[in-house]
């Protein structure tokens, strides 16, 4: 039942806000966004970990077609839970700041959202999963398609477009292994599991599941409507974008296509690997070549996706365990930098590094913050970047040592686009741009100090939340061998 709960009080809380109209959206939409993280902790504090699948809930949706609308926590959903509702406050926290048009409808649709995210991480019924999956799109879309920037027309039909062709591979693929589960059909994950598929259909299935969640997250070369959306979009929908719904492709990953077709893994992980790690290299190296700030975290968000994925399908204990918290870190660190983006921007109405310099002079405060969490995304030690990366590279290079060592190079070159961010924008001479810049306000603050707080959190006990994932990556892995 508190699954349930996580899922309807998000949505709960949305209709409220569109209730109450714009005079007080933002409040109603934070008081909800702070009842789902209460929740989400409880629910953490209840958890045992080797427990497998706990607070399921189901009830018959098509019950003739044995689906069911189905759903419980393991430790992988554990984690996206927690980064979900921690992360969707800050976000709606960091809009306060601006005066958006149609406000209620604006924050209704984050928290519609959050209740989608929650529904993929928790579904244990395979259409339930693909309903959230889908539905997840839907509100994103809108909050970039109406408060998006010149451009939004044309990007986000890319991003719908990308999104619902890939999705329809996936849906197929579901579709044909419902059609294979003995007896009176079912849509468990569980009967997925079971399955004994031939080579042939695996590889199939692989390809479908793969798209689909290739595009997702995204992975090269299915990639390209990301930069544009993430730059075009409202801040606000590219935390989403970037924080938390990404997370739903690597997830997938390791929920639905790694157990469902091992054989599939098998013949196409390698070449998974290879796309991933050229994912890594390519879109670093257009991450240094980036004069817009809000790009640029773009494409360094591209490059941390590509070192998961590559993690995933190595198949092993580290890789999997290294996506899981790196996860949750790239989360926080993401939705860091694209608000101190937001924030440069606001103050100095430019985001171009050719036009900044001199920030650090006057915003002591803003200049640790961002710093902070720039040494988290470049993955120092005692980082919250650190733990998740050291587990991937450990997992590709096990793998493959070639495929390992170039992925490697994503510690080199993500300190060269990272470090250059900061020296453009924060050092040398001050610029006509950012006169009277101030530093932050007590709001912001209360915005970056958490999320500085799970930078090193993470960084220094990353068991707190290793040990949540471990028993059920474990329990993937025994399915998959």
């Amino acid at each position: 039942m508190l699954t349930l709960l996580l899922i309807l009080i998000p949505i709960a809380a949305a209709v409220l806000t569109l209730a109450t109209g714009a005079r007080l959206a933002k409040q109603v939409a934070l008081i909800g966004g702070l009842a789902e993280l209460g929740l989400a902790v409880f629910v953490w504090s209840q958890f045992d970990p080797s427990a497998g699948s706990q607070f399921a809930f189901k009830y018959h949706w098509l019950q003739s077609a044995g689906i069911s609308f189905a759903g419980g926590i393991d430790g992988i959903s554990m984690v996206l839970v927690l980064l979900t509702a921690f992360l969707t406050p800050f976000i709606i926290l960091s809009a306060f700041g601006h005066d958006y048009k149609n406000s209620a409808t604006f924050y209704s649709l984050i928290l519609f959202m959050e209740a989608a995210l929650i529904g993929v991480f928790t579904a244990t019924d395979a259409f339930l999963f693909y309903l959230f999956f889908e539905a997840a799109l839907i509100p994103v879309y809108f909050l970039a398609a109406v408060w998006g920037g010149e451009n939004r027309a044309k990007v986000t039909f890319k991003f719908f477009i990308y999104t619902m062709f890939g999705s329809l591979f996936m849906l197929v693929a579901l579709v044909y292994l419902y059609y294979q589960t003995p007896g009176t059909h079912t849509s468990e994950l569980t009967a997925f599991y079971n399955l004994q598929l031939s080579a042939h259909s695996q590889g199939f299935i692989f390809w479908a599941f793969f798209i689909a969640f290739a595009i997702k997250m995204p992975l090269f070369p299915f990639h390209t409507w990301q930069p544009d959306t993430y730059t075009e979009s409202p801040t606000q929908a590219t935390m989403l974008l970037s924080g938390i719904m990404l997370k739903m492709g690597v997830y997938g990953l390791i929920r639905l296509l790694l157990p469902i077709v091992p054989l599939g893994v098998e013949t196409w992980g390698i070449l998974a690997v290879i796309l991933s790690v050229i994912g890594i290299i390519y879109g670093s190296i257009i991450a240094i070549q980036q004069r817009d700030m809000k790009r640029l975290v773009a494409y360094s968000s591209f490059a941390h996706v590509g070192l998961m994925s590559a993690g995933v399908f190595s198949v092993s204990a580290n890789g999997l365990q290294g996506a899981m918290v790196q996860m949750l870190a790239h989360g926080i660190n993401v939705v860091g930098m694209f608000y101190i983006v937001d924030l440069i921007q606001a103050r100095t109405k430019t985001r171009y590094l050719d036009q900044l310099g001199g920030i650090s002079q006057s915003s002591p405060q803003f200049s640790v913050y961002f710093m902070i969490l720039l040494l988290g995304s470049v993955a120092l030690p005692l980082t919250n970047g650190f733990p998740g990366e050291f587990l991937l590279l450990s997992g590709v290079f096990n793998y493959n040592a070639w495929l390992g060592a170039i992925a490697g190079l994503t510690i080199i070159l993500g300190s060269v686009y990272m470090l250059r961010l900061y020296q453009k924008s924060m050092f040398g001479q001050k610029s006509n741009w950012v006169e009277g810049f101030k530093d932050l306000t007590l709001s912001e603050s209360l915005i970056l100090i958490p999320l500085v707080v799970m930078v090193f959190w993470i960084g220094i006990f990353p068991n707190t939340f290793l040990k949540i994932s471990e028993p059920a990556v474990n329990q993937i892995l025994q399915i998959i061998n």
